[in-house]
């Protein structure tokens, strides 16, 4: 039997008259690394919205884990070990670098209001533990050299970097990547495609990915959910995509008859 981490089920999202999604239904197996794509305005980021509870589907469910999530509110979400990163990047960018990561990192982390006022060895071993894991994640990435930096001095394609490293520090089972890959260079977007299958890999983590850049999107996802209009017009293995007349439709259009 297929273990499904994430499954929806018939998931509509409208907008006054618009429907945004349409009946949308999917599943992601545990320990994936699964990608959902289409043209603009396919309705992809709308679908990441309804998984986190950004927004509550007009109709259908969303279940997580065995559970059903809809209509829980993205903390909530959170909690429950799904994470996401956005199209727009939304670090902290005052802070430094290891404060971001920390920051994220302190949903995981078990120690009471009364051990910090006290500074108490659990509280102090804990903290020690959170600046380590967060460095150990820094390093996987490259970025541990900077971790005194503030975020906003980083280079934009290691701002993106870095909020994949802040999701990550949530310790989630399955992590959302709105577009991972955007304003990255050949070099990084190659660097970026190893990162994540060293990521799925090395911390158990199941990877959804909003993606553009076909070469990644094919390159390394097993399975592959297509949108267009807000309706799911193909779901399968890279190769059969590729091979889809409706998603070639989608994208470059259908040529008029003469």
């Amino acid at each position: 039997m297929t273990n499904h981490l994430l499954k929806v089920e018939k998931a509509c999202m409208k907008f006054g008259g618009l429907k945004a999604i349409d009946q949308l239904s999917f599943s992601i197996e545990q320990g994936s690394l699964s990608g959902l794509i289409g043209p603009n305005g396919a309705g992809k980021t709308t679908a990441f919205n309804i998984l986190t509870g950004v927004y509550k589907p007009t109709q259908g469910e969303v279940f997580f884990d065995g559970k059903n999530i809809t209509g829980l509110k993205p903390y909530e979400i959170s909690q429950k070990g799904m994470t996401r990163t956005f199209q727009n990047i939304r670090l902290f960018k005052n802070l430094t670098v290891l404060e971001n990561v920390l920051i994220a990192h302190d949903q995981a982390v078990k120690y009471g209001m009364l051990d910090i006022l006290l500074q108490t060895p659990r509280f102090l071993k804990s903290e020690a533990e959170s600046v380590e894991y967060a460095k150990n994640l820094l390093r996987v990435f490259g970025l541990e050299d900077r971790h005194e930096n503030s975020a906003s001095s980083l280079p934009y394609g290691d701002q993106r970097k870095l909020e994949i490293v802040r999701a990550l520090a949530t310790k989630p089972q399955l992590i959302l990547l709105d577009e991972p890959a955007a304003g990255m260079n050949h070099a990084e977007t190659e660097t970026l495609m190893k990162t994540l299958q060293h990521v799925r890999q090395q911390f158990k983590t199941t990877i959804l990915l909003i993606e553009h850049d076909m070469k990644l999107v094919m390159g390394i996802c097993e399975k592959i959910v297509v949108l267009d209009h807000g309706e799911k017009i193909a779901e399968g293995r890279p190769e059969e995509i590729r091979k889809s007349e409706r998603v070639i439709e989608a994208y470059l259009g259908k040529e008029s008859e003469a």
